[in-house]
């Protein structure tokens, strides 16, 4: 791998994500506008408790371990590979060989759009990967090579580049335009500090109704069917979303 602009940005992407998750990034997300790139639903950790944080490495595969190969020497330390298999269930794209070679490269971890195999291995391995289930048989195509392998992923309806960051923890994957990480992750960090309050006060036996005034909503809404509490919170300081 070559020497890199890169691995700062990537402990200190990892570092902020430590304390938070996907879905207060998501919010997040919602509260500054940012279009809401999500993996489709269904991903999960192939070991428990993984959670990744890194800059996007697209590589689309066509049936052949080379392109993984390929996609790493251009990788750097604290990357993410994100693997296009279409969504293909049929077939385990990525196995032992190909987990410890990401991992020996020292990137942050393997999100596939796909399935994976050799899931022992992969659990003792220990190297954050999430996939979409698995699958025994490894490729029995191959494919002609995408012209953009190794510029954009499909993932679901998002299309990933290598100017996209990456979040993945046992709630699902987020992709956030790279230029627009810094703001996301001060923005949750700002509603996981009021979310964290407003369970402290539920704790200390001051309901959720009270905190959000909840009556107040319910007689207004009452009055006016069309009143939303959103726009409750919102009048009140409380909406997550703005």
């Amino acid at each position: 791998m070559k020497a890199s602009p890169h691995p700062t940005r990537n402990q200190e992407l990892s570092s902020a994500f430590a304390e938070l998750s996907t879905p207060l990034l998501a919010d997040a997300c919602v509260r500054l506008r940012v279009p809401l790139r999500i993996a489709p639903p269904g991903i999960q950790p192939v070991k428990t408790k993984s959670r990744l944080a890194g800059r996007a490495l697209p590589v689309r595969h066509y049936g052949s371990v080379d392109i993984f190969l390929e996609a790493l020497e251009a990788g750097q330390p604290g990357d993410v590979l994100v693997v296009d298999n279409g969504g293909r269930t049929d077939e385990g794209c990525v196995g032992d060989l190909t987990a410890l070679e990401t991992k020996a490269c020292g990137l942050a971890g393997i999100i596939i759009w796909g399935c994976h195999r050799d899931t022992a291995e992969l659990i003792e391995i220990g190297f954050p990967i999430f996939s979409y289930g698995i699958c025994l048989a490894g490729p029995l195509r191959i494919d002609r090579r995408d012209q953009d392998a190794f510029t954009s992923a499909h993932f679901g309806d998002a299309i990933v580049t290598k100017e996209d960051v990456v979040f993945a923890d046992a709630d699902g994957v987020l992709f956030v335009p790279g230029k627009k990480a810094e703001k996301v992750i001060s923005t949750a960090k700002s509603i996981f500090q009021r979310e964290r309050q407003q369970a402290r006060e539920i704790q200390r036996g001051r309901k959720l109704r009270e905190q959000l005034r909840f009556a107040e909503y319910l007689a207004r809404r009452s009055a006016d069917p069309n009143y939303t509490l959103r726009q409750h919170l919102r009048a009140i300081g409380g909406a997550i979303e703005e």
